[in-house]
């Protein structure tokens, strides 16, 4: 029963602010690197951030840089994104997946993933 599990999406206006939850079920987040992706309606999943098992190095896409903030809880098995000044290009369902190579792309090189959260962006 291994399982990310994702948590904390919503409907939020533009400029708006979410904080998204990955857990881990069944095995010790810590051992990991982590990604954030998401996908849109129409379009094909993209690496958003990740973060190392330490949490000592990050990478954010360009789209996200500066308004998105990666953090890790390895106490609780947890692995957040702060999302701030939300725009509505940022709509789509976003996934937790591990392991994740950090540097110097942003990718996924496991099968850890989790159900996906829902983030509307809409006034």
């Amino acid at each position: 029963q291994l399982q990310l599990v994702e948590s904390g999406g919503g409907l939020v206006q533009p400029g708006g602010s979410l904080r998204l939850s990955c857990a881990a079920s069944g095995f010790t987040l810590a051992y990991y690197a982590i990604g954030w992706f998401r996908q849109a309606p129409g379009k094909e999943r993209e690496g958003v951030s990740c973060i190392s098992s330490s949490g000592g190095s990050t990478n954010y896409a360009d789209s996200v840089k500066g308004r998105f903030t990666i953090s890790r809880d390895n106490a609780k098995n947890t692995v957040y994104l702060q999302m701030n000044n939300l725009k509505p290009e940022d709509t789509a369902i976003y996934y937790c997946a591990a392991p994740a190579i950090v540097q110097p792309m942003c990718v996924i090189q496991g099968n850890y993933w989790g159900q996906g959260t829902q983030v509307t962006v809409s006034s």
